[in-house]
């Protein structure tokens, strides 16, 4: 590597700094006899917070303008949430690594202390994700649903200043920057499926980037790729992103992998889930068949909705 500084491209926000500080501390702590340098680099997803997220597109909203740094040369590897990575890479990049998932249930954040069910036409929950908004409808069509924008301390004053009653939100942000006692209950995915690859941090690089290859392989969770890749491989089947409520999660036991699957109507008045259960060899496969069986249940009349 020409370079005596190894740079590490992330987003500006809290939740971002803490990803790319946590694992720049990991390779600090594998590789002490290098440098490792953060920098932050704003995308179109950190600027625009006025539209919600489904109305200006999905593809590198939160990743491209460090993707452009990444082949420019001016960083060697870029830290995501992998949620926000598109299922198909760019041309010329690769998930280097992913690291061990944290928390990956979504989570109830309430000012009055009620769950979702207790709730009642006078509450107003807060998301600026359709298939939490969806999943918030289908268990309890009284509750209004609103978009909120904006990092985790900001939608947070939001909420205590009156904006809403309670929002839902991704538990690993809120755990990871010390919001422990804002949550009132995390969702099962049972009955509340999470995004795919939702708690999960990657690693992008170039393709052909073996030195930094080699340095972040230590980082790598075999068991949280496969889960994730039944996960992501579910998602890219059905061709769905930011425009349709889609969620998947995966639960490895030994070498077996669960995976559930759902896909939803945006007001929440249809919601369609099942589970496949595999080997982690075929994570890919079973993302795939369960993404063909709930086409098969009415999925594509779902996907297919303008």
């Amino acid at each position: 590597m020409s370079s005596s500084i190894i740079y590490i491209g992330t987003r500006g926000s809290k939740l971002a700094l803490w990803q790319a500080n946590h694992v720049k501390a990991l390779l600090e702590t594998t590789h002490p006899q290098l440098c490792f340098e953060l920098k932050i680099i704003s995308t179109k997803g950190d600027r625009v917070l006025d539209v919600a997220l489904s109305k200006i597109g999905d593809k590198g909203l939160f990743t491209r303008e460090l993707e452009d740094q990444l082949f420019d040369g001016h960083i060697h590897m870029a830290v995501h949430s992998l949620k926000d990575l598109p299922t198909v890479m760019p041309q010329g990049t690769r998930v280097g690594a992913i690291l061990s998932r944290g928390e990956y249930r979504d989570a109830l954040v309430s000012r009055v202390g009620l769950s979702l069910e207790q709730m009642t036409e006078e509450h107003t929950i807060a998301t600026s994700s359709l298939r939490r908004r969806a999943q918030i409808k289908a268990i309890n069509p009284k509750v209004q649903v609103v978009d909120i924008r904006g990092n985790v301390d900001t939608r947070l004053r939001k909420m205590h200043d009156g904006y809403c009653h309670a929002m839902m939100m991704a538990g690993a942000g809120l755990i990871r920057l010390g919001y422990d006692h804002e949550i009132h209950m995390l969702m099962e995915p049972v009955s509340f499926v999470p995004a795919p690859g939702q708690g999960a941090v990657a690693i992008e690089l170039l393709d052909g980037a073996f030195d930094v290859m080699q340095l972040i392989a230590p980082l790598h969770c075999s068991a949280t790729a496969s889960m994730v890749m039944a996960e992501r491989a579910f998602l890219n089947e059905l061709q769905g992103g930011c425009h349709v409520p889609i969620g998947s999660h995966a639960v490895m036991n030994h070498d077996l992998i669960t995976l559930y699957g759902m896909v939803a109507a945006i007001d929440g008045s249809v919601v369609l889930r099942d589970l496949v259960t595999g080997s982690v060899e075929e994570a890919e496969l079973l993302g795939r068949d369960l993404a063909q069986r709930i086409k098969q249940q009415g999925g594509d009349d779902l996907l297919n909705i303008e």
